[in-house]
């Protein structure tokens, strides 16, 4: 009697740039793959700051993954959440304790926030990392002008301040967004009200000496100079020491009186890193080989934020979408290699640089391209745009977003300034955190 083999069972833990990414490239592949998440949908986390400033809607930057796989048949999804490993019995264990057999597994689940231990950041400071984060933080920032309308006083005890934490794309984008905003939105909004809106205040603090750090002095010069302009107090050279319900204290002693922090200043491996049971390394990464493999699992690869993966220059490369995109690609390669027989199955990934692009605001972003091509303005701004609606998922979604982004240019108008849920700090879409591979700086 004949036996039939089996086909090679693939399992990939991450719905986020890094999962998909590998799952597509394995469309054409023998191999049954099971594409485990514990949301059902794939978040755009660059334009998760947007959501958050009333620009574009949740729909707009979510995309359901079953919708995204429905022509690919060799793929599962699994809406679970991932426990453990059993090595020895090659299973991924999910909460409930049901199990998923793989000959192959792709871990790539991402990141969350780090607040480095600071005291009061986990209780009062605003995420913006997942798709509920950003839906809270439009919540709170819309209420803190609507808390204002009701009682102006708040407005002396720093209602309407909102300080941002971390200089880097996600930061700047979220300051200048915030700016644009107050200054163009809200104070239409409120005209006429019993709330000041020029007494609004948006403070970016950064730690380093000058934002933007991996960028070139001269596109860092430009952000800092814009958002000055545009009425963003920059604070670098310090960091927080401590925060409180309405008081934020620097290190350098300093106390900004303001009711809304908004942390955007550093990510960690997400826990599932722990619960491979493997070495780790600085923020949680997971240590792997220069081909993406674990050293003591060769069955087994870490792609995206939560892998430790050498730049070759002593440091790591950064945990941005395309380091996710590149490294699904390559292990998906790697595996349908060592299924089909064929082809170096060890091949180490090499990183293709594109490039690093934040965007100010209208008409203002930093590009900065292969072969030391640097754009600032809205030559910068045009090329930001063009390249996030490329990458967005979904024909629905780019039309969508397209759609939002000219009428905003034409009016000035946003039409997202919605407080959703019973209060303003909270958010009606899932509370548990979205799986994704990248923080939402950098699609190039």
């Amino acid at each position: 009697m004949a036996v039939v083999n089996a086909r090679t069972k693939v399992v990939i833990v991450g719905a986020g740039f890094g999962g998909l990414a590998a799952a597509q490239e394995l469309k054409g592949a023998p191999v049954d793959i099971t594409l485990i998440d514990r949301n059902n949908f794939h978040t755009f986390q660059p334009l998760l700051y947007q959501v958050a400033t009333s620009g574009l809607t949740p729909a707009d930057v979510a995309y359901p993954v079953r919708g995204i796989f429905q022509r690919q048949p060799n793929l599962q999804f699994r809406r679970a959440t991932v426990d453990a490993v059993d090595w020895s019995a090659g299973e991924v264990v999910l909460s409930g304790g049901d199990r998923q057999a793989f000959d192959h597994l792709v871990v790539a689940a991402g990141a969350t926030v780090n607040d480095f231990g600071i005291p009061g950041v986990a209780q009062h400071g605003l995420p913006l990392y997942v798709l509920p984060d950003a839906v809270r933080l439009r919540n709170h920032i819309l209420g803190r002008f609507e808390a204002a309308d009701v009682d102006p006083t708040v407005v002396d005890d720093g209602g309407l301040t909102f300080v941002v934490v971390g200089g880097g794309p996600t930061g700047v984008e979220l300051a200048g967004a915030l700016a644009e905003l107050i200054d163009k939105v809200l104070h239409r909004d409120f005209r006429g009200s019993r709330v000041d809106v020029r007494r609004a205040r948006v403070v970016l603090v950064e730690m380093t000496d000058d934002l933007l750090p991996p960028f070139h002095p001269r596109s860092r010069r430009y952000a800092r100079s814009t958002l000055v302009r545009r009425g963003v107090a920059v604070r670098t050279g310090t960091s927080v020491a401590e925060v409180s319900a309405t008081r934020i204290v620097l290190a350098d002693g300093d106390e900004i009186p303001a009711h809304t922090l908004v942390w955007a200043a550093g990510v960690k491996a997400n826990p599932v890193a722990a619960a491979l049971g493997v070495p780790t390394g600085r923020g949680g990464r997971v240590t792997v080989e220069a081909d993406l493999r674990l050293a003591d699992h060769p069955e087994a690869f870490v792609v995206g934020d939560m892998a430790a993966i050498d730049d070759g220059s002593g440091g790591l490369l950064p945990g941005v979408a395309q380091v996710a995109i590149q490294g699904g690609r390559h292990v998906a390669r790697l595996i349908e290699r060592s299924v089909i027989g064929e082809g170096d199955i060890h091949e180490p990934f090499r990183y293709w640089d594109k490039g690093n692009m934040a965007t100010i605001g209208r008409r203002s972003a930093v590009a900065e391209l292969p072969h030391n091509l640097r754009l600032t303005g809205t030559l910068a701004w045009v090329s930001w745009l063009g390249l996030h609606l490329v990458y967005l998922m979904g024909f629905r979604n780019r039309i969508s977003v397209f759609v939002n982004w000219a009428w905003n240019y034409l009016t000035w108008d946003r039409g997202a300034r919605l407080i959703l849920g019973s209060g303003e700090g909270e958010a009606t879409t899932p509370a548990d955190p979205t799986v994704d591979d990248a923080p939402p700086p950098d699609v190039a």
